[in-house]
């Protein structure tokens, strides 16, 4: 069963003077169960869009959707998932611990082991010292530290989030990364968006990229990493000790390793030199 099933997903919003925006057009999607998948696009793309419709937050225009096979119309549908919003806002008289507790209640989790998984995602966000603080004192990474903490406590099946490292500072990010990638070995599918494509390169197995509420493009990380391939960078060493390096096209590195051999020179690294996740994502939206 995959975990999220789109089909022919579409959303129209009526605008000033009553002229229809297409915000999401014909969109087909489907992301299996333990996969990474990374949702690329410039601001007003259609990702929260889609996030939102998927969630059961818009309702379509036309076209379905569906979570570990339940339709997205059904409230069930949503019992399997840890939802990050774009922005989220809490009751800021809560405490973190409060929060999270609430929110656990909301899934009929059992106390003991609410109170135990509350300590766990509590800690893995370090949020522990100030979870006992009303949250209108945190700051906005502290914020969004709450709102991941809290799609973990019922260890669902399925995440989906929006922006999840919008606000966080290199320590933040970095934290939030090693979650994803925590869910990904756990066998859990995540579905984030994101215009940082950084984050899509490290932790996704595979991307999309929507632009102006069209998806362009889907393809695995890796195939994306291994055609962005342009040549490598030779590390030499001479026969008389000297060292070089060389940038060798693609199709030529071969005959460079041959006639290094022949001429009695050894090859000590040899590093991929490629368009990386940045160049691949303006290619497509330029296109």
């Amino acid at each position: 069963m995959n975990a999220i099933e789109i089909t022919g997903l579409c959303k129209q919003f009526t605008g000033k003077r009553m002229k229809k925006v297409n915000a999401l057009k014909q969109l087909d999607l489907t992301i299996a169960a333990g996969e990474v998948f990374g949702f690329l696009g410039p601001n007003g793309a259609g990702k929260s869009t889609t996030i939102k419709l998927v969630m059961g937050l818009l309702l379509p225009t036309s076209g379905t959707a569906s979570i570990m096979g339940m339709d997205v119309s059904r409230a069930e549908s949503r019992r399997c998932v840890g939802y990050l919003p774009e922005n989220p806002a809490f009751y800021d008289y809560l405490s973190a611990e409060e929060y999270i507790d609430f929110v656990g209640s909301q899934f009929n989790m059992e106390k003991a082991l609410l109170a135990q998984r509350s300590e766990v995602v509590l800690r893995r966000l370090d949020l522990w010292d100030a979870r006992k603080r009303p949250m209108r004192g945190y700051s906005k990474g502290m914020v969004q530290r709450v709102g991941v903490a809290q799609t973990l406590v019922h260890d669902p099946d399925v995440y989906i989030l929006d922006e999840p490292m919008s606000g966080l500072d290199p320590i933040g990010r970095a934290l939030v990364k090693d979650i994803i990638l925590d869910l990904k070995k756990r066998g859990k599918c995540v579905f984030f968006s994101t215009h940082i494509t950084d984050d899509v390169e490290k932790v996704c197995d595979r991307v999309g990229v929507i632009n102006k509420g069209e998806l362009l493009v889907v393809d695995s990380v890796e195939n994306i990493v291994q055609s962005g391939v342009e040549g490598y960078t030779v590390h030499v060493m001479n026969p008389d000790g000297d060292k070089n390096e060389h940038f060798v096209v693609k199709a030529d590195l071969q005959a460079f390793i041959q006639q290094s051999v022949i001429k009695g020179q050894s090859i000590e690294i040899i590093e991929p030199r490629r368009k990386d996740m940045e160049a691949f994502f303006l290619e497509v939206v330029a296109s």
